[in-house]
C-alpha cells in the first residue's frame, strides 16, 4: 500500500493510493470517516492503536490507564536506532525521560536525540531531562541517537533531501520550500553562509509550516528548526563574514556540476 511513499503514511494519500490513483493527500472536510475509501466511512490506524484496543477490551480502560501520565495514558511502542548499545523495539510507558530511555538503551554520550522520526525534534543533553508525552515531547515512536562523531548538519541536510523526493508536489509551499531550505543549509554547511541565512532559514521554514496542504509540509522543517533552536552554535561556527556581500553563487560546485552533466573536465586557456 502506498508503494512506499513516505507521503502516503497521511491517511487520505493513502486512500488515494488504495483507489488506484497517486498518494497525494485529499482536502479535507470531508473527513475519512464520513467520505473515504471509494466514498465510504473509513477507518484508518496503524497497527499498535488496533493491538492496544484489543489490550483495552480485554483488560479493561482503568488497566491501560494505570500506565503513563495524566494526559498520556498507557505504554508506547519506542523504535530506537542510531548510536546505542541496545538498539530495538521497547514498549515503555509515557512519561519516561529522554535520559531514561538513554540510560536504558546504552546511548548515555549521546550529543542529540531525533525524537519523532525525521519530522520530530532534536533534543540536546541539557533537555534529557524532558519527558515523552503528548503534553512535553511527542513521538510516533521514533527514536534516533546521535553519537558526538556525527555531523548534525549534514545529517539535517539528509533529512531535507528526504522531504525534498518525499513531497507529492501537490502544494508550492512544500513542493519549492523544502528545496529552497536545503539549498541554504548546504550554503551555510559548505562554509559560504553569512548571519543573514540564518534569519531567513527562520522565516522560510516557518512559512512552510504555515502554508503547506498537509502534515508532511507542515512537518519538514522540523530538522532545520529545532537544531537553530537547540544546536545554533553549529550553524554560526560554519559562517563567514559577509563585508556587504552574500557570497550566493559557488563557482566550485557549479564546475562540478557542469563537469558531470558534460561528461568531461573542463579547459581552461591562460592569455
Amino acid at each position: 500500500l502506498g508503494a512506499g511513499a513516505y507521503v502516503c503514511g497521511e491517511e487520505s494519500a493513502l486512500i488515494s493510493s488504495c483507489e488506484g490513483g497517486r498518494g497525494v493527500p485529499k482536502d479535507r472536510p470531508p473527513f475519512p470517516v464520513e467520505r473515504g475509501y471509494l466514498g465510504l466511512p473509513t477507518v484508518v490506524n496503524n497497527v499498535e492503536t488496533f493491538a492496544t484496543v484489543a489490550r483495552i477490551l480485554e483488560k479493561g480502560a482503568g488497566w491501560f490507564a494505570s500506565f503513563g501520565t495524566r494526559d498520556s495514558t498507557g505504554t508506547k511502542l519506542f523504535s530506537v536506532s542510531g548510536d546505542c548499545a541496545k538498539p530495538g523495539i521497547y514498549e515503555l510507558p509515557y512519561g519516561l525521560t529522554v535520559r531514561e530511555l538513554m540510560a536504558l538503551v546504552g546511548g548515555e554520550g549521546a550529543q542529540a536525540v531525533l525524537v519523532g522520526g525525521p519530522s520530530g525534534s532534536f533534543v540536546k543533553p541539557e533537555d534529557f531531562d524532558r519527558k515523552i508525552g503528548y503534553e512535553a515531547l511527542a513521538t510516533g515512536g521514533s527514536v534516533m541517537v546521535f553519537g558526538p562523531r556525527r555531523d548534525l548538519l549534514e545529517v539535517v541536510s539528509g533529512f531535507m533531501r528526504f522531504f525534498v523526493d518525499e513531497s507529492c508536489g501537490h502544494c508550492v509551499p512544500c513542493r519549492v520550500g523544502n528545496v529552497l531550505i536545503k539549498e541554504r543549509l548546504d550554503k551555510i554547511r559548505a562554509g559560504h553562509g553569512v548571519a543573514e541565512d540564518l534569519g531567513y532559514l527562520e522565516e522560510l521554514c516557518a512559512t512552510v509550516k504555515r502554508m503547506s496542504r498537509c502534515g508532511l509540509g507542515q512537518t519538514s522543517p522540523n530538522p532545520v528548526v529545532t537544531t537553530l533552536a537547540s544546536f545554533r552554535g553549529l550553524y554560526e561556527r560554519r559562517l563567514t563574514e559577509s563585508n556587504g556581500l552574500q557570497p550566493d553563487f559557488d563557482l566550485n560546485a557549479a564546475l562540478q556540476a557542469a563537469v558531470k552533466a558534460q561528461g568531461r573536465a573542463p579547459v581552461f586557456h591562460e592569455d
